[in-house]
């Protein structure tokens, strides 16, 4: 009888065009429920169904954005369980509203392989450049984006030559792609903002914003594991450099949304990142706090303001002496919301 050995793939197994499927996903109020229990999220229209269904015109409750992400993200992981880190994101694009009860698919296709150079003293690794399209189960395009996750070499010391440009993966979405992904048809006057005194800063470009309340990471891989994610990093610590599990990126990204928040009580949602980069490790209990500053800001005839923010989030955890805290950043992301 054979003896199998599952594990993931590494850099020497990878091909450009290789395509990697995974199960698709029904999303239930089970995993909305779960989201807001880890983030404390306060996006009005996610929350509220009856408000939902009175903007959108659908009867079933929207989908918080970036509980969507990070299902796709979970579909994205057969090729990166062996992830050492995620270099970065780009063109993350929200092309249609997801309401529970939408099932989603997600193919990841190989698009350019580079291995980083070699270095006395360090295992032999490569940056695998991964491009996802996502569709619901009418066949609707919901989303798509490109990530560059570090992968180990099966041989410690190979040397494959792959030198592959990542210079074509765009690096900003253009205007025409923001404006037309935003959704069509809804009734913003039911927002009816002004009946709802919710303290918000009238914010315009150039403006900062230090958002003074902090969140403590927790459910780190619970969350991984309800979005199926497979990376080993996130829920084996002997396969993590650190010695310890790393939190999942987009558990950092969905608290620092969180916080954002609080400065845009009226966010209609998220409609695309420019691009996001993890320039540090965030550990369960770590503290997080965000701090962003408003770019750009476009008007829409639809109603509402596009406002590109780029926030940058940092992580404190206890000093050796467990007295002080010392705190670092963690995370740079250039994002655009749809705000009344």
């Amino acid at each position: 009888m054979a003896e199998h050995y599952i594990d993931g793939p590494y850099f020497e197994d990878f091909h450009v065009g290789q395509i990697f499927a995974a199960p698709a996903v029904t999303v239930t109020e089970g995993h909305t429920a779960f989201y807001q229990s880890v983030t404390g999220d306060r996006m009005r229209l996610p929350l509220d169904r009856h408000l939902s269904q009175a903007v959108t015109g659908d009867a079933r409750s929207l989908v918080h954005p970036m509980m969507v992400i990070n299902l796709v993200n979970g579909q994205t992981t057969f090729a990166s369980q062996q992830v050492k880190g995620n270099l970065f994101y780009r063109g993350l694009l929200l092309l249609a509203p997801v309401f529970v009860g939408d099932t989603l698919t997600t193919t990841t296709k190989v698009v350019g392989l580079k291995q980083n150079k070699l270095k006395a003293g360090r295992d032999a690794t490569g940056m695998v450049a991964l491009e996802m399209d996502t569709t619901n189960q009418h066949g609707v395009r919901v989303m798509q984006y490109w990530r560059c996750p570090m992968i180990p070499c099966r041989d410690p010391q190979a040397d494959t030559g792959r030198n592959d440009s990542f210079d074509w993966i765009p690096e900003r979405l253009e205007d025409q792609q923001l404006i037309a992904a935003v959704p069509r048809g809804w009734n913003l006057a039911a927002m009816a903002p002004e009946q709802y005194k919710v303290p918000a800063p009238a914010l315009s470009v150039g403006d900062r914003v230090v958002i003074g309340p902090q969140d403590t990471v927790t459910c780190a891989p619970e969350l991984v594991r309800i979005t199926g994610n497979i990376a080993f990093t996130h829920t084996d610590a002997s396969r993590s450099y650190l010695g310890k599990r790393l939190v999942y990126g987009g558990h950092t990204i969905s608290i620092t949304l969180a916080q954002v928040g609080r400065a845009l009580p009226n966010m209609l949602g998220l409609i695309g990142w420019q691009g996001c980069e993890h320039t540090a490790p965030v550990l369960e209990e770590d503290i997080i706090r965000t701090e962003f500053t408003v770019t750009s800001e476009t008007p829409l005839a639809a109603g509402g303001r596009l406002m590109e923010l780029h926030a940058l989030t940092f992580a404190k955890r206890a000093a050796a002496d467990n007295k002080n805290y010392e705190e670092s950043a963690v995370l740079d992301w250039r994002l655009v919301v749809w705000n009344l």
